[in-house]
């Protein structure tokens, strides 16, 4: 599957009734309250854009969002239940969706990639061309879900400026041109425009490469405010979680390895620009 994307085969149908209701229950008990949005979003330190994506059944919230909502709406117990039954979350397959979750919390986030731009820097040019791609055929509906899922986790870039991401990319992924020139022209300007921000640091492994500690596969890895690792692994309609300390570590090591392979931030930045200039 495509970053957690959802498909046709070996994932659950997906229906946001159920993100829907929670977030009518969460604005009933805020209005009830007498709490706006904005008095709300600072009771449960989350952005008000966050809150309003909840309560209009967008977006699927973390543990953390339903504790604070709970402890701030008069523990009543409603939020909690109403949350156990949150079992779908429109655009992402069932397996990656418990990542998603930690993704939407996290502190620090490295990302090696070698078979597609990840999600978090795709375009919606881009994300579409892999959509076009994929088998069985995806409706309009599922294509528009799909991106409209990624699109909002992308926020995460911007309304979590304290989160540190990382990401390490295959030169590859660029000189495939997916999608054609022009699809390929934008998402260089976009993944260079993402890059500008003080959060976000990109490193290109360059495809002449003598030395590669990620030969064996993508690494994906997050820590979580309580300084806990979690790793993530995908492949074709299956998504791995995985808590080992163990195999985290190992993890961990290989992807500090490829950060001193790889060419340096300047020098992608510079790569990534003569690319730009040779379409």
């Amino acid at each position: 599957m495509v970053d957690g994307a959802v498909g046709t085969v070996g994932s659950e149908p997906e229906s946001s009734d159920s993100l829907r209701t929670f977030g009518a229950v969460v604005q009933a008990l805020r209005e009830h309250a007498g709490l706006s949005r904005g008095e709300f979003a600072d009771l449960v330190r989350f952005s008000k854009h966050t809150v309003a994506s909840v309560e209009l059944g967008r977006r699927m919230p973390d543990p953390a969002f339903v504790d604070r909502a709970e402890e701030a709406l008069g523990n009543t117990g409603a939020l909690r239940k109403a949350a156990g039954h949150l079992a779908r979350q429109p655009g992402l397959a069932a397996w990656f969706r418990q990542w998603a979750r930690l993704e939407a919390v996290a502190i620090a986030l490295h990302t090696y990639e070698c078979r597609m731009i990840p999600g978090l820097l795709q375009t919606e040019a881009y994300a579409r061309a892999l959509a076009a791609d994929q088998l069985p055929p995806l409706d309009d509906a599922q294509i528009e879900e799909r991106w409209a899922a990624r699109a909002e986790r992308q926020r995460l870039l911007r309304e979590r400026p304290n989160t540190a991401f990382s990401f390490i990319l295959e030169e590859h992924l660029f000189l495939r041109r997916t999608g054609g020139v022009a699809v390929t022209r934008e998402l260089i300007d976009h993944v260079l425009e993402v890059t500008e921000l003080r959060n976000v640091e990109m490193q290109v492994m360059p495809l002449l490469q003598e030395s590669h500690a990620g030969l064996q596969g993508t690494i994906h890895l997050l820590e979580t405010p309580g300084n806990r690792w979690f790793a993530y692994n995908e492949g074709q309609e299956c998504g791995q979680l995985i808590s080992d300390s163990k195999v985290v570590s190992v993890l961990q090591s290989r992807y500090a390895r490829m950060r001193s392979q790889a060419l340096t931030i300047r020098d992608s930045m510079s790569l990534l620009q003569r690319m730009r200039g040779a379409l």
